[in-house]
């Protein structure tokens, strides 16, 4: 029997965010929507799924589950945990977050052990966030935002920081993040034309071959692998719309062909755009 549901996310009174605790079901099957969900666990002993990878956290961790990602509670005790979920837009209107979304989308458990003072900043902006989603001040919307911001750019602070280390990177803030950082702004903007490396690094102001060499180095893919996650998930925003033929999608999102999208969908997601669709609905 097919148990994977549409998971309905209600944003009520505050536009694009939505607060849950004692409501979270102890088990969810396999979804995925175009909000982001940040949770904080209470207990030991909380099991989820993300992208076919299990995840068993500890009271204090953190779960960052990123906007059209696959994830699933696999069993978490009543009242154990607090979530909220908030439009992708918060995160699209900032071209910086887009443009490390490549390490932002990887990161998914923060470890109250081994990142203590991380997780218990990001828990204490979660239950303000609860608190002011229930008052009845009139800025809460924009109370929430900001906190959400908050939690954004230390987590993104954080994987910066990751990826420096693992790349022997000097600084993540010097001169070659600056080019990759305008290289990733200009492919997100025209990444449903048809782009090329060659393209970009002239548009930036370096030669292919140094600009191909420094992506590597900064990003841990290579530039065509970048474009390619960028369309996929531009396709899978679009395939949100029902009316439109996942042929169209792919068109529309900048692949030149339904095979070549058909295949890139699959190694990125793990899913055919037809499956993906149907986690979306029931």
């Amino acid at each position: 029997m097919d148990k994977r549901v549409k998971e309905k996310i209600h944003f009520n009174s505050l536009s694009a965010i939505s607060v849950t605790d004692e409501a979270a079901p102890e088990i969810y099957p396999p979804h995925w929507h175009n909000a982001a969900e940040f949770t904080v666990v209470l207990t030991d002993g909380c099991k989820y799924r993300i992208n076919e990878t299990l995840y068993e956290l500890k009271k204090g961790d953190i779960l960052l589950v990123w906007p059209q990602q696959i994830h699933e509670t696999v069993k978490i005790p009543k009242g154990s945990s607090l979530f909220i979920q908030f439009s992708s837009v918060i995160l699209e209107n900032n071209l910086d977050l887009v443009s490390i979304s490549r390490f932002l989308y990887d990161c998914h458990q923060i470890s109250a052990e081994k990142e203590p003072k991380l997780t218990s900043f990001i828990a204490d902006k979660l239950f303000e966030i609860r608190k002011i989603y229930h008052s009845s001040d009139p800025l809460s919307e924009t109370e929430c935002k900001l906190c959400i911001y908050d939690i954004l750019l230390k987590v993104g602070e954080y994987v910066l920081s990751e990826n420096k280390k693992s790349s022997n990177l000097e600084s993540a803030s010097g001169s070659g993040w600056h080019y990759i950082h305008a290289a990733c702004n200009y492919v997100v903007e025209n990444s449903s034309e048809n782009l090329t490396q060659a393209e970009v690094a002239n548009h930036i102001g370096l030669s292919t071959f140094y600009f191909s060499k420094l992506f590597k180095q900064h990003m841990h893919m290579s530039f065509p692998s970048y474009l390619s996650n960028i369309r996929v998930k531009s396709a899978a925003s679009l395939l949100l719309d029902e009316s439109r033929s996942i042929t169209e999608c792919a068109f529309l999102a900048g692949f030149q062909s339904t095979t070549a999208f058909n295949k890139t969908f699959h190694d990125v997601t793990g899913y055919s755009p037809r499956d993906y669709r149907k986690l979306y609905r029931k």
